[in-house]
């Protein structure tokens, strides 16, 4: 008798996965992991686990939010990179496309860089994601800006790079503390809207995501 697949394409996110509590993504780097992640093999195919706790995208869909504009053909800019946990599983998602990978860390870098030399579709890209004007040669044709960095000025990174890239989609993973520690989070990411708002950003999601990532909330933006 054949075996039933017991991974389904979660609905609403092209190229993942789910067995109806955990999420998974195809691993586009056969036999490698990154962060010590599970691999699962069924057929030809071979799954990744992507950890909620470990990943705030892998959160906001857990929560039930769909149709980010993130699927198999996406290029997507990624600010904040860091050493690669969310990237690669963006990578595996976006097979045919292409993920620009930001990251100003020279520690976190290199990892980075590890992580992309087995992927083809990540890009790494040493700089700091305030300055687009610094790396916009080395990006081409963004649909999506996915942006998980700890400053004071998030939501000006974000528009600022949205802009400059004319990205139709984004993704903000807002950090309350980075932008006021003192303040109540509720209060920040409500100030936030409101900044992205007038920045001409359309804001169809903000949800708190402070189950998996304390005083934390995902904007979904489109122009």
């Amino acid at each position: 008798m054949a075996l039933v697949n017991p991974f389904r394409e979660l609905e609403g996110a092209p190229n993942v996965y789910t067995t109806g509590r955990t999420l998974m993504t195809v691993n586009a780097a056969r036999d490698k992991n990154v962060y010590g992640e599970r691999l699962v093999e069924f057929g030809e195919v071979q799954y990744r686990s992507w950890d909620p706790m470990r990943s705030k995208l892998a959160a906001l869909m857990l929560l039930g939010v769909r149709d980010l504009g993130l699927d198999q053909s996406s290029r997507v800019l990624y600010l904040g990179a860091a050493s690669g946990t969310t990237a690669s599983h963006v990578s595996d998602v976006a097979s045919s496309g292409i993920v620009y990978c930001v990251e100003v860390s020279p520690r976190s870098f290199r990892d980075l860089v590890g992580v992309c030399e087995s992927r083809k579709n990540m890009i790494p890209i040493m700089a700091d994601a305030s300055r687009p004007e610094d790396y916009s040669h080395m990006v081409e044709g963004v649909g999506l800006v996915y942006q998980d960095i700890a400053q004071r000025d998030q939501a000006e990174i974000f528009a600022r790079n949205m802009r400059h890239f004319e990205a139709e989609r984004g993704i903000l993973m807002l950090k309350s503390r980075s932008v006021d520690v003192n303040r109540a989070p509720a209060d920040v990411y409500a100030e936030v809207r409101e900044e992205l708002s007038s920045k001409g950003l359309k804001v169809r999601e903000a949800i708190d995501i402070s189950r998996y990532a304390m005083d934390h909330a995902a904007f979904v933006v489109t122009r």
